[in-house]
């Protein structure tokens, strides 16, 4: 009345950790074939042992006993039964064996093998003691004077069967974990139900009620017994029923509880931000969906935070954000923004006596200067241009001082290049209504600026680089601008830019900022 498969290894899967030895605990490696044998002998024999004392009770009333040709029946079977259980159980699994003890990934058909593996240990058990109880039921028929005692002892053996069945079950589903996880993890659960959380339900119901209340109910009924069952029968049956039913209802507990405090966990965690957290899926029910869905729900949203933050890197945050948040569409709106744009003066000698290899881990660093000198004020880097960027406040997102952030920014990037020594720039600032919004085809988009303001800061940007301080910004910017940074500027004078057709009345920063 045996039966044991199964082996286990690591899944490689990162585990949230689970409280307590009993908890997390699964055979691994080579030793869980002898460890899940050895739960399902063990629930076996308790199974033999609380029918056997059943049937040490067993007579007919008439003063002649049966007993010992039932017992040497059962003692004969069970020299059969039991290492016969557990040639077949091996038999049954020894795919998943071999799969297991090579340390490779089972295939789509093996995993589903591996899946069955309580299934299959509780239904040989299950015929190997039906096939037992019909043994005991025929002997003692045979044995006593009463055939009805035969069909009595054949019931006994079957409830017992029963029961035993429905605890190697679960007992092997527990025992089986690490198995089931890396079945699963080769092949994900897509919606067949094998272990779910109905059936386990309903046979832990048959197994704290069903079967106790069942057994009872035959105690009174028991043709072969007119005076009723005795009272040791039925303390008996009771207290087994409670040990019984008490590990039933622990192992399905521990089966589904368990699992929901892992994706619990999980769900915080990724609500927190932390997408790399995985969950083992080790259910091939309900629960197992869920697990690959928390799962595969956590891999998308760590692929959308990538793309955004990629996203982000081109185009700049503001930009991202709002393209996140309203989609993204050819077409834009009025703004009135700060322009700024910076550019290397002498870039063209500059790339000659360095070489294009250090001119690009100078101009890296030169730019890293101006996006933290734009961002910290609450700017955009809208493009790099070669040796130059252009740099916009107030849009896509409202600013409380474009003109003030946008002269600020001018000084500050000023200020780091004199420090850093390596490059000179002009800085050119202007503010004014411009366009701003997607332009490109629908396959491929870019956020822009278009206006009057854009050209005359590069425009003023070929001034600054002849001016003592290299930045020139325009009498409109800096006006427009609190009065905390306009104090820092002072007016130079009126110039005609190209292609404006008018004068252009400029600024400079004063010597002292």
């Amino acid at each position: 009345m045996t039966t044991g498969s199964g082996v286990t290894s690591g899944s490689g899967v990162e585990e949230i950790p689970r409280d307590g030895a009993w908890a997390s605990w699964a055979p691994s490696g080579r030793a869980a074939v002898p460890a899940i044998v050895l739960l399902v002998v063990v629930a076996n024999l308790v199974g033999v042992a609380t029918v056997f004392l059943l049937l040490l009770g067993v007579e007919d009333g008439s003063g002649h006993t049966g007993r010992a040709p039932v017992l040497w029946a059962v003692a004969a079977y069970l020299a059969v039964a039991f290492p016969a259980g557990t040639v077949a159980g091996l038999r049954r699994q020894r795919v998943t064996n071999q799969w297991l003890m090579a340390g490779r990934q089972p295939t789509s058909d093996e995993a589903g093998h591996a899946l069955r593996l309580p299934v299959d240990t509780a239904l040989i058990a299950g015929l190997i003691w039906l096939v037992g109880a019909v043994l005991v039921a025929a002997v003692s028929a045979a044995a006593f004077p009463n055939p009805l005692v035969g069909l009595r002892t054949g019931v006994a053996t079957l409830l017992g069967g029963m029961a035993t069945a429905g605890v190697t079950y679960l007992l092997v589903a527990r025992a089986a974990r690490s198995v089931t996880a890396i079945a699963l993890a080769a092949h994900p659960p897509v919606g067949a139900l094998t272990l779910g959380v109905r059936p386990r339900l309903l046979l832990t119901w048959g197994l704290t009620s069903g079967v106790p209340m069942l057994g009872v109910v035959l105690l009174f009924v028991d043709p072969s017994n007119p005076s009723g069952p005795g009272r040791g029968a039925v303390v008996f049956l009771v207290v087994v029923a409670l040990l019984v039913g008490a590990l039933a209802t622990l192992l399905t507990a521990r089966a589904v509880g368990q699992p929901l405090r892992d994706l619990r966990q999980a769900v915080q965690r990724i609500g927190r931000g932390d997408y790399a957290v995985r969950v083992v899926v080790d259910d091939a029910g309900e629960i197992g969906l869920l697990q690959e869905g928390v799962n595969t729900m956590a891999a998308g949203l760590a692929e959308r935070e990538r793309l955004r933050d990629l996203f982000g890197r081109h185009v700049g945050a503001p930009v991202a954000d709002r393209a996140l948040a309203t989609g993204v569409s050819l077409g834009g709106e009025e703004r009135t923004v700060a322009a700024l744009f910076v550019d290397i003066a002498g870039s063209t000698s500059l790339v000659r006596r360095t070489g294009p290899a250090e001119m690009v881990g100078l101009l890296n660093r030169f730019f890293q200067v101006v996006v933290d000198a734009i961002e910290s004020d609450g700017g955009l880097v809208n493009k790099f241009e070669g040796d130059a960027a252009l740099c916009v406040f107030g849009a896509p997102t409202d600013h409380p001082d474009p003109a003030g952030a946008a002269l600020r920014a001018a000084r500050r990037i000023c200020h780091a290049v004199r420090a850093a020594g390596e490059v000179d720039v002009g800085v050119g600032v202007a503010c004014g209504r411009v366009w701003a919004g997607q332009v490109g085809a629908a396959s491929r988009l870019e956020y822009t600026v278009i206006g009057d303001p854009v050209n005359e800061a590069a425009r003023l940007t070929e001034l600054a680089k002849e001016h003592p301080g290299r930045a020139v910004a325009s009498e409109a910017t800096v006006l427009a601008a609190a009065p905390e940074e306009r104090a820092h500027w002072v007016r130079e004078g009126e110039v005609e830019l190209r292609g404006r057709g008018e004068p252009t009345v400029t600024w400079v920063v004063r010597r002292s900022s």
